[in-house]
């Protein structure tokens, strides 16, 4: 009863002075939101990045030790033997979805009249786009079929490079696993974009049997794993990493550089903005209560004259700031809650981040434990200023404090 008392206080003490309440309790709205802005969407960047990283390279990658460490001299010098058995040993862990070979190799290709350098893929194409999906844009053509062999599907930047479109015939220049060189002509299926234009430029994909042709080995370079959930990794790492003994089991995460260099830049940038906007809360609410108490220094003189102690004092005003910290931090939750359901009504399509020609969707993460916690930061922000300003003035003669003017 005696805190339900203090709290109704508190509320009616802040009435006092509507328009200092009032921009308090604004600044302290605009910066909640400001901070729940800003945070959530850094959470929607960091958990669409780790989505498309864990697509490209599979939630797990399995591969011998070398293949990660070291270059090779020749194509699939560091590969792996007798793969299929290996796949369906992977499969059977329960949390495995599904596992895809990759061949990575590279060389030249040609259209008779000009050639190029190429980063090729082999991969097994029924599997891989019904694991990822539509991860590339199909610009001409179509995608690689898994009963087909001798076609390939191109970066669009190499296409226009080559001048080739769907049907187009072209051949393939590489080295062999013994050092040889060895050539084969392929059909253009379709024309593609990853949304990376460097990429584009040399971006070769075909079938493993085709790549494996080529180069003259049964290898692959790695198998990508895809599990059932995304928080099933570092258990089902643990898991592998014990029953494959000779070989090396890195996560997505070890492969992302991109992801891990955006995540640090922005935990860098927000850590800061929400520094700066603690502290402009900070100092708004200590000036609003400063105010507030040289105001009542007399009524503070007069409460503590009649036996009210110097602590309860303290802790009202603490409740103070806890009703404008509060009120500020619930409204600009609201805010934020209302910015980022509107930008699922009405979509704004972000600029293309440097090194891509594709723009993405703005949209703001709505993380419960990132508005607590800001919500919660701002309220004891609040208390803990008042509650300083509060000290000095209570703490002063009874005698001083009633004879204030």
């Amino acid at each position: 009863m005696l805190n339900t008392r203090w709290l109704k206080f508190a509320w009616l003490n802040t009435l006092r002075n509507r328009r200092r309440s009032a921009i308090t309790v604004t600044i302290a709205a605009l910066g909640t939101s400001a901070i729940l802005v800003a945070g959530g969407f850094a959470i929607y960047t960091y958990e669409g990045l780790a989505q498309s990283a864990a697509r490209t390279t599979g939630h797990l990658i399995v591969a011998t030790p070398a293949q990660f460490s070291q270059d090779e001299d020749t194509p699939l010098q560091h590969g792996l033997d007798d793969w299929a058995a290996l796949k369906a040993k992977l499969l059977a862990d329960p949390a495995v979805r599904s596992v895809l070979p990759r061949l990575e190799f590279s060389g030249l290709i040609s259209n008779g009249e000009k050639s190029t350098v190429m980063l090729a893929v082999g991969i097994s194409p029924d599997d891989e786009f019904a694991v990822k999906g539509p991860f590339l844009t199909v610009n001409q053509g179509d995608v690689l079929a898994g009963d087909e062999r001798g076609a390939v599907m191109l970066g669009e930047g190499l296409a226009r490079s080559l001048k080739a479109t769907p049907g187009s015939s072209l051949t393939l220049l590489t080295s062999t696993t013994e050092g040889a060189l060895n050539a084969l002509d392929v059909t253009v299926k379709g024309v593609v974009s990853t949304g990376i234009a460097e990429l584009d430029k040399r971006l070769v994909y075909t079938d493993v049997a085709t790549a494996q042709r080529l180069i003259v080995s049964q290898r692959v370079s790695s198998l990508g794993v895809y599990l059932n959930r995304m928080e099933a990794t570092p258990a089902a790492q643990a898991r592998l990493k014990a029953a494959l003994p000779g070989l090396e089991v890195q996560t997505w995460l070890d492969q992302a550089m991109f992801y891990r260099s955006v995540k640090g830049l922005y935990d860098r940038i927000f850590g800061a903005l929400g520094l700066i906007i603690g502290v402009i809360v900070l100092f708004v609410v200590t000036n609003a209560m400063a105010m507030a108490i040289i105001e009542r220094t007399r009524e503070i003189g007069t409460l503590r004259a009649l036996g009210t102690l110097p602590r309860q004092l303290v802790a009202s005003f603490s409740l103070e700031g806890m009703v404008l910290g509060g009120l500020g931090a619930g409204l600009g939750a609201l805010v934020a809650l209302g910015v980022s359901l509107a930008l699922l009504v009405f979509p704004v399509e972000m600029p293309p981040p440097p090194g891509r020609n594709t723009g993405y969707p703005l949209q703001i993460a709505l993380d419960l434990p990132l508005y607590a916690g800001t919500v919660l930061a701002m309220v004891v922000l609040a208390m803990l200023a008042s509650a300083l300003v509060a000290r000095r003035s209570v703490n002063q003669p009874v005698v001083d404090a009633l004879a204030h003017v």
